[in-house]
């Protein structure tokens, strides 16, 4: 797929798997919308939602932010950049053939944000890594995974909600 591929592709899969898990699903209307992408609500309670499609493993998140700063400085401003109570959806389609559903995971700016301090054997990182091993490099031997309890699931939005009223 290409790059454009990936997007619709993640944010059509992640709308409608929101929708499956029973939550309301608006779409914000028009390509690179600031803020989030989706809105889901249940009971009153809203999310905002950005979501991020990859193909390779990992979601580049923080280069922007990196130029004149070392990662900390970078990751940081990233995240204070980023709307108050957008939750990321993360979609990966890395070897996923196309009858099966790509992997999905939910995070808050803060988990993301510690998770990319703690990349490259606490490092830093301004990409954020499904599954890797180091091989090479001040972070020779160490692995980094996203967390189990981000993989999508209702009660994981449920959470959300809850946190974000």
């Amino acid at each position: 797929m290409k790059p454009f591929h990936v997007g619709v592709a993640a944010e059509a899969f992640a709308a409608g798997l929101f929708a499956r898990a029973g939550f309301d699903v608006s779409v914000q209307y028009g390509a690179n919308q600031p803020e989030y992408d989706l809105l889901v609500s249940r009971d009153d309670r809203f999310l905002k939602v950005s979501v991020k499609g990859s193909q390779s493993g990992g979601w580049g998140l923080v280069q922007s932010h990196k130029k004149g700063r070392g990662y900390a400085e970078a990751i940081e401003h990233w995240a204070e950049q980023q709307s108050q109570g957008v939750v990321y959806c993360l979609v990966q389609f890395q070897g996923v053939e196309l009858d099966q559903c790509p992997r999905v995971y939910l995070a808050t700016v803060s988990e993301v944000a510690e998770a990319l301090k703690r990349s490259r054997a606490n490092a830093g990182s301004t990409r954020l890594r499904e599954q890797w091993a180091y091989k090479r490099g001040i972070a020779a031997g160490a692995e980094e995974a996203i967390p189990n309890a981000w993989k999508f699931s209702e009660a994981r939005v449920s959470q959300m909600l809850q946190s974000a009223a």
